[in-house]
């Protein structure tokens, strides 16, 4: 059928639970509303509505501010609203979303090592591989958030 597609977590919910328990085990390295500013920052990027609607309601019942959540979409511009290591976190989640021939710069990579340490900067690069794969998933399902 013309404009069906396949939900990929109902057709291999097998698959979805490891994806959940690789969500766990790296949620036990990092601050959850940093975890859920860079899946919203990751979300924007892709274009994953879908992702972005789960992300900010996940952030706003962790406690992160409406202002912030705001600002993810131009946190270069957002001066003081994210410290510096939340800054670095977004970065590294830019540049490892949007990732080219150059890969991840030396210099984001520094600055992100200089604020976690060496679990913790695992934890966040996995943390980015693993949203991009759901958002690369949710788009190509065609998965949009509901209206509330």
């Amino acid at each position: 059928m013309a404009g069906r597609r396949v939900v990929w977590s109902k057709k291999l919910p097998e698959v979805y639970g490891k994806f959940d328990e690789v969500d766990a085990l790296v949620g036990r390295h990092l601050d959850l509303t940093l975890l859920e500013l860079l899946k919203l920052r990751s979300s924007i990027l892709n274009g994953c509505a879908f992702c972005v609607d789960l992300h900010t309601r996940r952030a706003l019942d962790a406690g992160e501010t409406h202002q912030r959540l705001f600002q993810v979409s131009t946190w270069h511009e957002a001066g003081a609203v994210f410290t510096d290591a939340e800054r670095a976190v977004l970065a590294l989640t830019d540049e490892m979303t949007r990732m080219g021939e150059g890969g991840v710069s030396d210099a984001t990579y520094d600055a992100v090592a200089g604020h976690f340490s060496e679990e913790q900067v695992a934890a966040l690069m996995t943390a980015v591989a693993m949203i991009n794969l759901y958002n690369r998933l949710a788009v190509t399902s065609g998965l949009h958030p509901r209206r509330r």
